[in-house]
């Protein structure tokens, strides 16, 4: 038996929140990738998963399921022949959530969801890559370090300057000057 959603509930009531949820998982499908909270991207990412194992089936039972879910059928049209024949061959993990930081007015979490394009054996080549990836850091630290010493020179050489060289350079005009 399905149990309730703990907590509170996006926009109110449990009807509007199944509304907000199948609003987010057609526009997931519509354009590919949708930014949102972190909140909603992480409840609606299983909602979009179920969606596409169904569009993977591909027969009118699981069509008209999923029409009771995301109502344009346009975006079920794309679902069901664009989207679910890229996944014919993976098991799950048709979606991928990225966080990128806090929102200005709110400084609410804010995240990417976005339908995986790759296939199975580019994720695997580039999973085994990743392994590899350690022996990066310290070539880019290496470089890191250059670039402090680089700017410890010149602080030297700022340093050096005589006194007259820096009275007669212009004065940077700031930028509260130009908002004045």
């Amino acid at each position: 038996m399905p149990q309730p959603t703990k907590g509170p509930r996006f926009g109110g009531s449990p009807a509007h929140q199944r509304i907000i949820l199948a609003n987010l998982a057609t526009q997931l499908f519509q354009h590919g990738k949708i930014t949102t909270t972190e909140a909603k991207a992480k409840r609606v990412q299983p909602l979009a998963e179920r969606l596409i194992s169904k569009a993977k089936r591909g027969d009118l039972h699981n069509r008209r399921l999923v029409l009771s879910t995301v109502t344009d059928k346009g975006v079920v049209h794309a679902l069901f022949t664009d989207i679910a024949p890229k996944f014919a061959d993976r098991d799950g993990g048709y979606t991928r959530i990225t966080k990128i930081g806090p929102r200005k007015g709110d400084n609410a979490p804010m995240a990417v969801i976005e339908i995986v394009t790759e296939s199975v054996e580019e994720s695997r080549k580039a999973k085994a890559k990743g392994s590899g990836k350690k022996a990066e850091p310290a070539k880019a630290e290496g470089k890191k370090g250059a670039a402090k010493k680089a700017s410890a020179k010149k602080s030297e050489e700022v340093k050096a300057a005589p006194v007259g060289a820096a009275a007669d350079a212009p004065i940077a005009e700031t930028a509260v000057d130009d908002a004045q």
